[in-house]
C-alpha cells in the first residue's frame, strides 16, 4: 500500500465515510522503498500490486524517482483515478521505474454520470491519460459500471459506444462491467433522495451486510443488460468485433447509439490543459550521459566551414548521435548531469530557460523549436512537474 485512504474520497458510489477509504495516509516515498527491498531481499520476489484505492500521481512520481535512483528493478501495477496529473511524461517515467500495467474507474463512460457521481473527470480526459499510458507500454485496464441512479437506457448504450471506441483506438486494453450496488457507507446510500432513488432496505446490520435496495423512477431495469455488456467487452479484449453496432449486443430491442463515432478520435486530437508546458517541470533524463565530439561540416556552396558538434548515447538497444551547432551542443552537454535522477543540482524548465538566455542571450523559445531539443524530449528527457 502507497497511502491508507483515498485522496480523493469523492466519488458518491464509494463507502466514503469509512476510515479504510475516508482517512488519507501517505508514506514518504524513500520509506516505500526501503519496504520495497527489504520485502525483495526476504523473499526473492520482485512483482508488487499496490492495493491503494487511488494511488496519489504525485507520490507515484516520487516513488518512481527513487526506485530508479536506487536502481531497483521490480515490476508493479496500481490503481489509479485517469486525471490530469499523469501527463504523458509521468507515464513514461512510471514505466521506466518498473509500471506494467494501471487499472482506473471509467465507470459509466457518461460526463453527466461522471459529473453525478464526482469522478472529477470527463471521458476525453480518461482517453487521454489512458492513451498516454498505453504509449509508454502500460497496460490499462477500465472499471467499468452500469445501473448508476438516473441512467437511462440510452446512457447505458452510449456507455458501451464509448468503450467500443477506446478498445478500437487501442488505449484500454482490458475492463470489466459491474453492476452499481448502494452501499450503506456511500453518498447515494446516506441521502439516496438527492441521486434520485428511494432506499427500500434492508437495515444495516454490519459491515459485510451493507447492501442496501433501492427504487430508480428516472432509471431504467438494469439488470437485464449485464449479459450484452459482458458479452462486448469480451470480444473487444480479443480484437474482435469493434466494428459492430453496439445495439447488436443485446438480444433485445436497444436504441442506437447517439453518441459521435468519432467522440474518441477527436478526444485524443484535442490538447488538453494537462499537456500544457510548465517552466516549474523537473528535467529528468532516463539514459546515460553521452559524450561530447565535435564535428566540422562544411556548408554546401560555401568556402568556409561551420562549426558543428554531437552528442553521442549508448542506449539500451542501440547508439546514436545529436548534432547540432557547436555551441548549444557544448552547452547541453554541459547540462545533462542536473538531469540525472540521482542529480543534487535538480534543474527545472525554467532554470534551464534562464541559463541559455544568460549564455546565449536570446530566446529559449526557439531553442524549444529545434531538432536537437525535439529529438530529446521523443527519445527520454521528460518534464516532470
Amino acid at each position: 500500500m502507497i497511502a491508507h485512504g483515498c485522496y480523493w474520497k469523492k466519488c458518491t458510489f464509494c463507502d466514503v465515510n469509512l476510515d479504510y477509504i475516508g482517512r488519507y495516509d501517505p508514506a514518504p516515498a524513500e520509506l516505500l522503498a526501503d519496504r520495497i527491498e527489504e520485502i525483495v531481499a526476504q523473499t526473492g520476489q520482485n512483482g508488487f500490486h499496490f492495493v491503494d484505492e487511488a494511488a496519489p500521481p504525485l507520490l507515484l512520481r516520487d516513488l518512481s524517482l527513487e526506485l530508479l535512483r536506487r536502481k531497483v528493478k521490480i515490476n508493479w501495477w496500481t490503481n489509479i483515478r485517469f486525471e490530469k496529473t499523469f501527463s504523458a511524461d509521468l507515464c513514461r517515467l512510471m514505466a521506466e521505474a518498473g509500471c506494467i500495467a494501471v487499472t482506473g474507474g471509467l465507470e459509466v463512460a457518461s460526463d453527466r454520470l461522471l459529473k453525478k457521481m464526482k469522478k472529477g473527470v470527463s471521458v476525453a480526459q480518461v482517453a487521454r491519460v489512458a492513451r498516454d499510458f498505453t504509449q509508454a507500454g502500460i497496460m490499462v485496464h477500465a472499471y467499468l459500471m452500469y445501473g448508476f441512479p438516473t441512467q437511462t437506457e440510452q446512457e447505458t448504450v452510449d456507455s458501451l459506444e464509448v468503450v467500443r471506441q477506446l478498445f478500437e483506438h487501442n488505449v484500454i486494453q482490458s475492463g470489466f462491467w459491474h453492476q452499481f450496488a448502494m452501499t450503506a457507507h456511500s453518498p447515494v446510500g446516506r441521502n439516496p433522495e438527492e441521486y434520485g432513488v428511494v432506499c427500500t432496505g434492508p437495515e444495516f446490520k454490519g459491515f459485510a451486510e451493507n447492501d442496501l435496495y433501492h427504487e430508480d423512477s428516472e432509471g431504467c431495469s438494469h439488470e437485464q443488460y449485464g449479459a450484452g455488456l459482458s458479452r462486448a467487452i469480451y470480444n473487444y479484449m480479443h480484437g474482435m468485433c469493434t466494428d459492430w453496432l453496439v445495439s447488436e449486443w443485446f438480444e433485445f430491442s436497444v436504441p442506437e447509439a447517439a453518441v459521435s463515432p468519432f467522440m474518441i478520435e477527436q478526444a485524443l486530437m484535442q490538447k488538453g490543459k494537462e499537456e500544457e508546458m510548465q517552466m516549474g517541470c523537473r528535467l529528468v533524463w532516463l539514459g546515460n550521459l553521452p559524450s561530447f565530439e565535435n564535428s566540422v561540416k562544411k556548408r554546401k556552396g560555401k568556402g568556409k566551414a561551420a562549426d558543428k558538434a554531437k552528442l553521442v548515447f549508448v542506449g539500451k538497444h542501440e547508439n546514436w548521435e545529436l548534432t547540432g551547432h557547436k555551441d548549444e551542443i557544448k552547452w547541453l552537454h554541459n547540462q545533462f548531469s542536473s538531469f540525472l535522477v540521482n542529480s543534487s543540482n535538480k534543474k527545472t524548465l525554467g532554470k534551464l530557460a534562464e541559463d541559455y538566455q544568460k549564455t546565449f542571450d536570446r530566446s529559449f523559445a526557439g531553442f524549444m523549436r529545434s531538432q536537437p531539443w525535439k529529438t530529446l524530449r521523443q527519445v527520454g528527457l521528460l518534464l516532470i512537474k
